[in-house]
């Protein structure tokens, strides 16, 4: 036998028990690197309140609420964008509600059993059952069909539903406690007579100053040295004042892989191919379903509301005939009037609507309530009913699903064309005054009578088809070979630098950088934004460089900063801390070359300055045209007693060192105050802002750990 056989025969079990150590302890390493355990998981911790776990599960239904919510307000953002401001404001209500709550507990704020049944049911619920519960005969809340609701669902309903139902509850509690907690805040305001008393006589004072002042521009910046010792010291002194977030910077070079001239030609000769199929098409809808057009409005709209490009040229062309292309957006358009008719500007009418779909009010889904055949068979009924004389406003309020004209008799006054869904756009403003009929749309059945119309115009039914502008595969991997090779070359930061440099002056293109990316954040300075972009950023060490494609752009980044959560470093600091520790020398320079102060003549000897005067001065005034912006002179000013006297210390401003002298502070007539009314004016002030700034302080005094990142 070998002699590495027998070391293997003698050997092999314990180097195979010391290799599954060393695993179990790379195991445990990564486990606490990531701040976790082997003994208790918390992979589904998106973030921590004051020890509170919040659970990814919940937390992402908040964000897909409020994405939804957010859709539903045309807020406007879309995509990246949409996403970040739906996870910040889910993340920001979160820690709302868990600090309140959780300082409603410590102050034994509570909501019982029954107050939260009078919070729903009593005499002021939330607009929500409100709304949903209230007779319209009577325009009485039912709280007992309120009731019965809730239990149903808590009993009967789907998974969903009692999600929902709960959801909607504790937000009723949240908002409860809310309230009482800031009630308890605010009663305690309160601004004492003696103070706005106070305020009023230091409002009456005027004062006259003459002065010698040396502003600090005279001494040069560069004679003015400011160490990193220096703000260090500054910063240690204004700790509050530093505090920093976890955050990154980087430099970057974005290549452009949008469209060229060459693709907004291909894009041209692309939609004129479509032009003798759009010209001939004989449904127009069918025909543009197939192009990928779906929001065709099939009705008539007056000329003075469409509000396209080139609208006049189009008018021009008549019935039947071909506009275009022309550009609109990013798009090469077609348009096609086809057809055209007088029609009035606006429409008063009444309706009953007989839905095939009701909205739920929790989930904004819509609920079928009856087929199309039994819809169209009841409005028929209630068309022949009110021929008979039936009363219009009795069948409204029982039969019609249109909750935003029940209250008002079915009424909608002064539509304009192009509101409302084509079939009843058309049947209003093609019929004349007195006209009734049933219209079929996709809510359901409407009776709709013609009440009275106002003026004239020429509304015009008109197609569209649109081919954008896109990049050709060409363009795109001309950009993507560009980004590619500038990354072969910039690995560092030297050589990311040399690159751009070199790029900057071959090319005209120029770095850019974007400061204070948080771990969580996702929008770029000059690029929009790109929650990969930042993730990688976050992956990477400082110096390494990164590429995404954000955008229309090939993005080459390097990490120029790395700031963990805590204080400021005095590199980070300088920018802001520099400015004032320069002022400050240079005042002390000037102090030293004034010397001591005896009279205002010998300071401006000293200093070689003429004596200013600084009249009509007001405490709480607008800043003196001659003084400028300077509070401690202005308090000095109307310290009585400086009066008749040369200020014993040079005073350093915000301009400038400053040696005054108060001539003159008196009192002067000013308007009566009503004490009472400045006393409830301040005290509504301060409980607005109550509210915010309690839970401000709250937050601020809280330990929040937020792994959102790891997440999204």
């Amino acid at each position: 036998m070998s002699v590495i056989q027998k070391i293997q025969d003698k050997y092999g079990k314990v180097m195979a028990v010391i290799i599954a150590l060393a695993l179990v302890v790379f195991v445990i390493m990564l486990a606490f690197e990531n701040g976790g355990s082997l003994f208790r998981g918390d992979s589904t911790t998106i973030g921590k309140i004051n020890g509170e776990s919040i659970d990814f599960a919940s937390f992402n239904a908040q964000v897909e609420q409020q994405s939804q919510m957010m859709q539903q307000r045309g807020m406007g953002a879309s995509g990246e964008m949409l996403s970040q401001q739906a996870n910040e404001s889910a993340w920001n209500t979160e820690i709302a509600r868990v600090l309140l709550s959780q300082e409603a507990e410590k102050v034994g704020i509570e909501i019982g059993k029954k107050e939260f049944n009078d919070l729903l049911f009593g005499n002021n619920p939330p607009q929500e059952l409100k709304q949903a519960f209230t007779d319209p005969q009577t325009g009485v809340y039912n709280p007992a069909i309120a009731q019965q609701q809730i239990n149903q669902v808590k009993t009967k309903g789907t998974a969903e539903q009692k999600a929902q139902l709960n959801a909607f509850l504790d937000q009723m509690v949240f908002q409860r406690l809310a309230q009482k907690y800031d009630g308890l805040l605010t009663n305690s305001i309160n601004f004492p007579k003696w103070m706005i008393d106070k305020e009023n006589a230091q409002s009456s004072l005027i004062s006259k100053v003459s002065f010698v002042r040396e502003p600090y521009t005279s001494i040069s910046d560069s004679a003015v040295k400011i160490s990193d010792a220096n703000i260090q010291s500054y910063i240690d002194k204004h700790k509050k004042d530093f505090k920093q977030m976890e955050s990154r910077s980087i430099s970057y070079v974005a290549f452009n892989a949008q469209p060229n001239s060459a693709d907004s030609v291909q894009a041209r000769e692309n939609i004129l191919a479509l032009k003798p199929a759009f010209d001939s098409a004989k449904n127009m809808k069918d025909y543009l379903m197939t192009q990928g057009t779906n929001n065709y409005y099939d009705g008539f709209i007056s000329g003075n509301r469409i509000q396209v490009p080139m609208k006049d040229s189009i008018f021009k062309v008549g019935v039947g005939n071909i506009y275009g292309p022309y550009l609109d957006g990013g798009s090469y358009t077609l348009a096609k009037i086809v057809a055209a008719r007088p029609i009035p500007d606006t429409v008063k009418i009444r309706h009953i609507l007989i839905g095939t779909a009701q909205t739920d009010p929790q989930s904004g889904q819509q609920i079928p309530i009856r087929d199309t055949a039994t819809a169209k068979k009841l409005a028929d009924s209630v068309a022949l009913a009110i021929r008979n004389g039936a009363n219009f406003d009795s069948l409204v309020v029982k039969f019609s699903t249109d909750q935003g004209s029940v209250n008002n008799g079915g009424v909608y006054d002064n539509v304009p064309s192009g509101e409302m869904v084509p079939t009843f756009n058309d049947f209003i403003f093609g019929n004349p005054v007195g006209s009734k009929g049933v219209v079929k749309t996709d809510f359901g059945y409407h009776y709709i009578e013609i009440l009275s119309q106002k003026g004239s115009a020429t509304g015009y039914k008109i197609a569209y088809i649109h081919k954008p502008i896109e990049a050709s595969e060409e363009t795109d991997r001309v950009a993507n070979e560009a980004a590619t090779k500038f990354a072969a070359e910039a690995t560092n930061q030297k050589s990311f630098d040399a690159a751009a440099a070199k790029l900057q002056k071959e090319k005209g293109i120029f770095k850019s950088v974007a400061q204070d990316l948080p771990p969580t954040g996702s929008m770029i300075q000059g690029l929009g934004a790109s929650r990969a972009l930042v993730k990688s950023v976050y992956n990477a060490d400082l110096g390494n460089v990164v590429s995404e494609r954000v955008g229309d752009f090939y993005v080459v980044a390097l990490v120029t900063e790395i700031n963990k959560e805590g204080t400021m470093s005095p590199a980070k600091a300088r920018m802001m801390v520099e400015p004032l520790l320069v002022n400050q020398k240079k005042a002390e320079i000037i102090t030293n070359k004034i010397g001591k102060v005896t009279t205002l003549e010998a300071a401006a000897a000293a200093l070689k300055k003429p004596v200013e005067v600084a009249d009509s001065l007001r405490f709480a005034g607008q800043p003196s045209m001659t003084l400028g912006f300077e509070p401690k002179v202005i308090g000095a000013s109307f310290n009585k007693a400086n009066v008749n006297k040369v200020i014993s210390e040079p005073i350093a401003g915000t301009q400038g060192v400053y040696v005054v002298r108060v001539d003159n502070l008196s009192n002067t007539p000013v308007q009566a105050a009503n004490v009472d009314e400045a006393r409830k004016m301040r005290f509504m002030q301060a409980k607005q802002q109550a509210q915010f700034q309690s839970l401000q302080a709250l937050r601020e005094d809280a330990t929040i750990k937020d792994f959102r990142s790891k997440f999204y």
